[in-house]
């Protein structure tokens, strides 16, 4: 039987191609269906370029801190991205190409020329960039603050501002979707105060969260007390995080610290977002985690708290 003329390559070849072992290009295969080479008449694999390209984006992804599960996933989902360029051209690389800068800078570009197909397009270009937490962190979250300072500039429309919080929105429910553990033990639900609609930036604290091995429980915008109350009692969350992005007044949020902090019924629980500075005495005094902007600094806390709370509290499913 003649072989397919794009498939070029025997599996030892790969192997010095890409770095990654036979064995497990083989698991890959089994496992995740990443890559699906096709056989010759005596069942040797025969990779073409596009399968080596795949496998070069999940050993990236993997290395860079991805669960393969979780890269496969991802890949598969987006196959229109599979053969994009992973590096410039040797030589052509001027001082400023990390890639996720990059990626960014061109996210914002498309957004300027209000070109929906283009911001699409560089979007999923992201998706293969490393873990989602990072992507996040250093392309989405950036390009976000940077599209909303043209916006509150002038130099962008409404619309224009509109149509990249949707494109980068659906990402992030994307990302958060396929970055979710599948044996997580603990859970956190995530919600923005009561008068808050900025939701965005809670995606970005879900995958945050999720890289550390919690289920994300995205409640959403614009979450009153009694509605975390609600959620405390019927999904018994682990942690409870808030997120404030705009200043409230100090009677409002007085009013709101103490309210939430009532809700949770003894559950731990944390504010961040631009917003939550000004709370933090008060976070701090009913016994909550004040972050500000960056969550990944409080872990230790976060993780000290909930610590203290399980030796207290009675296992999930166990009788008082």
């Amino acid at each position: 039987m003649e072989s397919d003329p794009l498939s070029l390559y025997r599996i030892r070849t790969v192997s010095e191609l890409t770095g990654v072992s036979s064995a497990t290009l083989r698991a890959w295969e089994r496992r995740y269906g990443v890559p699906a080479p096709s056989r010759t008449s005596s069942a040797y694999r025969l990779y073409s370029e596009e399968d080596v390209a795949l496998i070069v984006k999940m050993r990236d992804l993997v290395k860079a801190g991805m669960a393969p599960a979780e890269s496969a996933r991802l890949l598969l989902s987006e196959p229109a991205i599979v053969a994009a360029p992973t590096a410039p051209p040797p030589g052509a690389a001027p001082l400023d190409t990390d890639p996720f800068t990059v990626a960014k800078d061109r996210i914002v570009e498309t957004t300027r020329r209000f070109d929906p197909d283009g911001l699409e397009e560089e979007v999923s270009k992201t998706l293969t960039l490393g873990p989602a937490v990072a992507i996040f962190d250093r392309t989405i979250g950036p390009a976000l603050r940077e599209i909303g300072d043209l916006w509150h500039a002038g130099t962008i429309t409404v619309a224009q501002e509109h149509l990249a919080s949707n494109v980068l929105g659906g990402t992030l429910i994307h990302l958060l979707r396929l970055a979710q553990p599948a044996d997580a033990t603990r859970r956190v639900a995530l919600a923005c105060f009561a008068d808050e609609d900025h939701v965005l930036g809670l995606y970005g604290a879900g995958l945050r969260f999720t890289s550390w091995g919690f289920r994300t429980l995205m409640i959403g915008a614009r979450t009153p007390p009694p509605a975390i109350a609600r959620v405390v009692d019927s999904l018994a969350p682990d942690l409870v995080g808030l997120s404030v992005t705009m200043a409230v007044p100090p009677p409002r949020a007085r009013e709101l610290v103490d309210a939430y902090a009532d809700a949770c019924r003894g559950v731990a629980w944390l504010v961040g977002g631009d917003g939550s500075e000004a709370m933090r005495a008060w976070v701090e005094d009913r016994g909550g985690i004040c972050v500000g902007r960056d969550l990944a600094a409080a872990r230790q806390t976060i993780e000290r708290v909930l610590a203290a709370q399980k030796r207290r509290r009675p296992s999930r499913g166990s009788k008082e």
